[in-house]
Protein backbone atom coordinates (compact mmCIF):
# COMPACT_ATOMS: atom_id res chain seq x y z
CA UNK A 1 0.00 0.00 0.00
CA UNK A 2 1.24 3.48 -0.36
CA UNK A 3 0.60 5.76 2.84
CA UNK A 4 -0.55 9.17 1.63
CA UNK A 5 -1.57 12.81 2.94
CA UNK A 6 -1.99 16.15 2.12
CA UNK A 7 0.87 19.07 2.57
CA UNK A 8 0.37 22.64 2.92
CA UNK A 9 2.83 25.43 1.21
CA UNK A 10 2.82 28.77 1.61
CA UNK A 11 4.06 29.22 -2.26
CA UNK A 12 2.15 26.30 -3.72
CA UNK A 13 3.50 25.22 -7.24
CA UNK A 14 3.73 21.89 -9.10
CA UNK A 15 7.43 21.58 -7.62
CA UNK A 16 7.24 22.78 -4.38
CA UNK A 17 3.60 20.36 -3.94
CA UNK A 18 5.86 17.43 -4.98
CA UNK A 19 8.72 17.83 -2.98
CA UNK A 20 6.94 18.35 0.13
CA UNK A 21 5.51 15.51 -0.56
CA UNK A 22 8.34 13.28 -0.55
CA UNK A 23 9.93 15.19 2.41
CA UNK A 24 6.75 13.93 4.56
CA UNK A 25 7.12 10.83 3.08
CA UNK A 26 4.04 10.59 1.35
CA UNK A 27 3.80 7.89 -2.17
CA UNK A 28 0.12 8.86 -2.64
CA UNK A 29 -1.86 12.35 -2.49
CA UNK A 30 -5.31 13.93 -3.24
CA UNK A 31 -5.87 15.91 -6.71
CA UNK A 32 -3.48 18.90 -6.02
CA UNK A 33 -5.95 20.95 -7.99
CA UNK A 34 -9.68 21.77 -7.10
CA UNK A 35 -10.44 25.18 -8.31
CA UNK A 36 -11.09 26.14 -12.08
CA UNK A 37 -8.34 28.68 -12.13
CA UNK A 38 -6.04 26.05 -11.24
CA UNK A 39 -6.75 23.62 -13.98
CA UNK A 40 -4.88 25.05 -16.21
CA UNK A 41 -1.46 23.85 -14.08
CA UNK A 42 -3.06 20.09 -13.95
CA UNK A 43 -0.57 18.24 -16.22
CA UNK A 44 2.24 20.18 -14.52
CA UNK A 45 1.50 18.35 -11.47
CA UNK A 46 0.59 15.32 -12.70
CA UNK A 47 4.03 15.36 -14.35
CA UNK A 48 5.86 16.06 -11.29
CA UNK A 49 3.94 13.24 -9.49
CA UNK A 50 4.40 11.05 -12.04
CA UNK A 51 8.27 11.86 -12.20
CA UNK A 52 8.21 11.09 -8.08
CA UNK A 53 6.69 8.26 -8.14
CA UNK A 54 3.87 9.58 -6.22
CA UNK A 55 -0.15 8.67 -7.47
CA UNK A 56 -3.29 10.63 -7.23
CA UNK A 57 -5.65 8.51 -4.87
CA UNK A 58 -8.33 10.38 -5.87
CA UNK A 59 -10.51 13.66 -7.21
CA UNK A 60 -13.29 14.76 -4.71
CA UNK A 61 -16.66 15.31 -6.03
CA UNK A 62 -18.22 16.44 -3.37
CA UNK A 63 -21.91 17.14 -3.84
CA UNK A 64 -25.38 16.30 -3.60
CA UNK A 65 -26.65 14.53 -6.50
CA UNK A 66 -29.85 12.73 -4.86
CA UNK A 67 -30.82 16.01 -3.58
CA UNK A 68 -34.70 16.79 -3.43
CA UNK A 69 -34.03 20.22 -5.09
CA UNK A 70 -33.90 19.65 -8.47
CA UNK A 71 -31.43 22.12 -9.73
CA UNK A 72 -29.19 21.22 -6.52
CA UNK A 73 -29.32 17.42 -7.47
CA UNK A 74 -28.63 18.41 -11.45
CA UNK A 75 -25.59 20.62 -10.57
CA UNK A 76 -23.91 17.94 -8.43
CA UNK A 77 -24.52 15.51 -11.28
CA UNK A 78 -22.86 17.79 -13.28
CA UNK A 79 -19.95 18.21 -10.95
CA UNK A 80 -19.64 14.76 -10.38
CA UNK A 81 -19.41 13.80 -14.27
CA UNK A 82 -16.78 17.12 -14.85
CA UNK A 83 -14.72 15.26 -11.69
CA UNK A 84 -15.30 11.93 -12.80
CA UNK A 85 -13.87 13.29 -16.57
CA UNK A 86 -10.88 14.84 -14.60
CA UNK A 87 -9.90 11.67 -12.61
CA UNK A 88 -9.97 9.83 -15.74
CA UNK A 89 -7.84 12.31 -17.59
CA UNK A 90 -5.11 11.93 -14.79
CA UNK A 91 -5.54 8.35 -14.20
CA UNK A 92 -6.72 8.99 -10.14
CA UNK A 93 -7.47 5.64 -8.67
CA UNK A 94 -11.10 6.36 -7.81
CA UNK A 95 -13.38 9.66 -8.23
CA UNK A 96 -15.46 10.14 -4.88
CA UNK A 97 -18.29 11.32 -3.38
CA UNK A 98 -21.07 10.63 -0.84
CA UNK A 99 -24.20 9.46 -1.57
CA UNK A 100 -25.72 12.17 -0.81
CA UNK A 101 -28.77 13.00 1.39
CA UNK A 102 -32.65 13.41 0.77
CA UNK A 103 -32.02 15.85 3.70
CA UNK A 104 -31.65 19.86 3.31
CA UNK A 105 -27.62 19.27 4.22
CA UNK A 106 -25.96 17.47 1.83
CA UNK A 107 -23.99 14.90 4.06
CA UNK A 108 -26.70 14.82 6.51
CA UNK A 109 -29.37 12.12 8.26
CA UNK A 110 -32.54 12.35 6.80
CA UNK A 111 -35.66 9.67 7.34
CA UNK A 112 -35.70 8.97 3.67
CA UNK A 113 -32.29 7.83 3.69
CA UNK A 114 -32.28 4.75 3.93
CA UNK A 115 -35.55 4.10 1.85
CA UNK A 116 -35.99 1.45 -1.21
CA UNK A 117 -36.74 4.45 -3.04
CA UNK A 118 -33.75 6.22 -2.18
CA UNK A 119 -31.69 3.35 -2.92
CA UNK A 120 -32.84 3.09 -6.19
CA UNK A 121 -31.75 6.84 -6.81
CA UNK A 122 -28.08 6.31 -5.52
CA UNK A 123 -28.17 3.27 -8.71
CA UNK A 124 -29.61 5.35 -11.26
CA UNK A 125 -27.52 8.79 -10.48
CA UNK A 126 -24.23 6.34 -10.45
CA UNK A 127 -25.01 4.70 -13.70
CA UNK A 128 -25.97 7.95 -15.42
CA UNK A 129 -22.39 9.60 -13.95
CA UNK A 130 -20.86 6.45 -15.08
CA UNK A 131 -22.36 5.95 -18.39
CA UNK A 132 -21.60 9.69 -19.48
CA UNK A 133 -17.80 9.37 -18.72
CA UNK A 134 -17.31 5.62 -19.10
CA UNK A 135 -14.01 5.35 -17.98
CA UNK A 136 -11.40 3.20 -18.46
CA UNK A 137 -8.59 4.06 -15.98
CA UNK A 138 -10.28 5.03 -13.23
CA UNK A 139 -13.37 4.29 -11.31
CA UNK A 140 -16.63 6.32 -9.21
CA UNK A 141 -16.58 5.13 -5.73
CA UNK A 142 -19.22 5.93 -3.05
CA UNK A 143 -17.48 7.23 0.68
CA UNK A 144 -19.00 5.37 3.13
CA UNK A 145 -21.28 7.06 5.46
CA UNK A 146 -23.65 6.42 9.07
CA UNK A 147 -26.52 7.57 7.58
CA UNK A 148 -27.01 6.82 3.78
CA UNK A 149 -26.40 3.93 1.29
CA UNK A 150 -23.56 2.32 1.62
CA UNK A 151 -22.87 2.34 4.91
CA UNK A 152 -21.94 -1.33 5.74
CA UNK A 153 -20.22 -4.34 3.20
CA UNK A 154 -23.69 -5.53 2.78
CA UNK A 155 -25.23 -2.03 1.15
CA UNK A 156 -21.65 -1.76 -0.69
CA UNK A 157 -21.81 -5.32 -1.99
CA UNK A 158 -25.64 -4.37 -3.27
CA UNK A 159 -25.25 -1.22 -4.94
CA UNK A 160 -21.99 -3.16 -6.80
CA UNK A 161 -24.59 -5.70 -8.15
CA UNK A 162 -27.32 -3.18 -8.56
CA UNK A 163 -25.39 -0.50 -10.54
CA UNK A 164 -23.31 -2.98 -12.55
CA UNK A 165 -20.95 -1.08 -14.31
CA UNK A 166 -17.12 -2.22 -14.05
CA UNK A 167 -16.16 1.67 -13.59
CA UNK A 168 -18.22 1.67 -10.01
CA UNK A 169 -15.39 0.75 -7.17
CA UNK A 170 -15.23 0.95 -3.84
CA UNK A 171 -13.92 3.50 -0.87
CA UNK A 172 -13.00 1.87 2.42
CA UNK A 173 -13.08 4.59 5.35
CA UNK A 174 -13.92 2.05 8.32
CA UNK A 175 -14.55 4.97 10.86
CA UNK A 176 -17.47 6.10 9.04
CA UNK A 177 -19.01 3.35 9.82
CA UNK A 178 -18.52 2.82 13.35
CA UNK A 179 -21.63 3.62 14.38
CA UNK A 180 -22.40 1.19 18.19
CA UNK A 181 -19.90 0.33 21.19
CA UNK A 182 -19.95 -3.01 20.08
CA UNK A 183 -18.75 -2.38 16.24
CA UNK A 184 -16.18 -0.03 17.88
CA UNK A 185 -14.86 -2.98 19.90
CA UNK A 186 -14.51 -5.01 17.68
CA UNK A 187 -13.70 -3.11 14.64
CA UNK A 188 -10.74 -4.80 13.52
CA UNK A 189 -13.42 -7.89 12.49
CA UNK A 190 -15.01 -5.08 10.75
CA UNK A 191 -12.35 -4.29 8.88
CA UNK A 192 -11.66 -8.17 8.24
CA UNK A 193 -15.42 -9.12 6.68
CA UNK A 194 -15.16 -5.84 4.59
CA UNK A 195 -11.62 -6.27 2.68
CA UNK A 196 -12.42 -10.07 2.50
CA UNK A 197 -15.55 -9.25 0.98
CA UNK A 198 -14.98 -6.29 -1.08
CA UNK A 199 -11.03 -6.09 -1.64
CA UNK A 200 -10.74 -6.56 -5.43
CA UNK A 201 -13.43 -3.62 -5.78
CA UNK A 202 -11.14 -1.27 -3.56
CA UNK A 203 -9.10 1.56 -5.06
CA UNK A 204 -8.52 3.71 -2.33
CA UNK A 205 -8.80 3.97 1.59
CA UNK A 206 -8.97 7.02 4.46
CA UNK A 207 -6.78 7.02 7.47
CA UNK A 208 -8.11 8.45 10.93
CA UNK A 209 -9.51 7.31 13.90
CA UNK A 210 -12.72 6.99 16.38
CA UNK A 211 -13.26 7.56 19.81
CA UNK A 212 -15.81 6.55 22.31
CA UNK A 213 -16.85 9.17 24.70
CA UNK A 214 -18.70 8.52 28.28
CA UNK A 215 -21.62 10.27 28.00
CA UNK A 216 -25.22 9.05 26.53
CA UNK A 217 -26.27 8.31 24.70
CA UNK A 218 -23.51 7.14 22.37
CA UNK A 219 -21.28 9.62 20.93
CA UNK A 220 -17.87 9.16 19.16
CA UNK A 221 -15.17 11.71 17.78
CA UNK A 222 -12.84 11.29 14.69
CA UNK A 223 -9.73 12.16 15.66
CA UNK A 224 -5.86 11.63 14.74
CA UNK A 225 -4.56 8.31 14.29
CA UNK A 226 -3.08 6.92 17.27
CA UNK A 227 -5.33 8.94 19.39
CA UNK A 228 -8.51 6.65 19.08
CA UNK A 229 -9.19 2.46 19.21
CA UNK A 230 -9.35 1.66 15.16
CA UNK A 231 -7.45 -1.26 15.17
CA UNK A 232 -4.35 -0.02 12.99
CA UNK A 233 -2.52 -3.39 13.40
CA UNK A 234 -5.49 -5.22 11.48
CA UNK A 235 -6.18 -1.96 9.42
CA UNK A 236 -2.55 -2.72 7.71
CA UNK A 237 -2.62 -6.27 7.96
CA UNK A 238 -5.71 -6.27 5.58
CA UNK A 239 -4.85 -3.59 3.28
CA UNK A 240 -1.21 -5.22 2.71
CA UNK A 241 -3.22 -8.05 0.96
CA UNK A 242 -4.72 -5.89 -1.89
CA UNK A 243 -2.93 -4.30 -4.79
CA UNK A 244 0.42 -2.62 -3.87
CA UNK A 245 -0.63 0.72 -5.31
CA UNK A 246 -4.02 0.70 -2.71
CA UNK A 247 -3.22 4.13 -1.18
CA UNK A 248 -3.96 4.82 2.46
CA UNK A 249 -5.09 8.38 2.53
CA UNK A 250 -4.46 10.66 5.86
CA UNK A 251 -7.06 13.04 5.79
CA UNK A 252 -9.37 16.23 7.60
CA UNK A 253 -6.55 17.30 9.75
CA UNK A 254 -5.40 20.92 9.37
CA UNK A 255 -1.38 21.38 9.70
CA UNK A 256 1.48 19.48 8.18
CA UNK A 257 2.70 18.67 12.14
CA UNK A 258 -0.94 17.14 12.59
CA UNK A 259 -0.17 15.14 9.03
CA UNK A 260 3.51 14.13 10.56
CA UNK A 261 1.90 13.24 13.72
CA UNK A 262 -0.59 10.82 12.11
CA UNK A 263 2.22 9.68 9.56
CA UNK A 264 4.39 8.82 12.56
CA UNK A 265 1.93 6.26 14.42
CA UNK A 266 0.56 4.96 11.12
CA UNK A 267 4.94 4.09 10.09
CA UNK A 268 5.16 3.02 13.42
CA UNK A 269 2.55 0.35 13.56
CA UNK A 270 3.69 -0.48 9.81
CA UNK A 271 7.20 -1.33 11.09
CA UNK A 272 6.02 -3.35 13.54
CA UNK A 273 4.59 -5.63 11.17
CA UNK A 274 7.02 -5.67 8.63
CA UNK A 275 4.76 -3.98 6.00
CA UNK A 276 6.33 -1.13 3.61
CA UNK A 277 4.43 1.92 3.15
Amino acid sequence: MRLGGQVFIADKNPESWSQALIAAGFRATTCPVNRDEELPQLQDYVREAEKLDIIISEVGAWSNPISKDETEKQSAIAHCITRLQLAEEIGARCCVNIAGSRGTKWDGPHPDNFSDETFELIVDTARQIIDDVNPSRTVFALEMMPWIFPDSADSYLQLIEAIDRPAFGVHFDPVNIICSPRTYYRNGDLIRDFIHRLGPYIRNCHAKDVLLQDKLTAHFDEVIPGQGMLDYVVFLKELNKLHPDTPLIIEHLHTNEEYAQAAGFIRSVASRLGISL
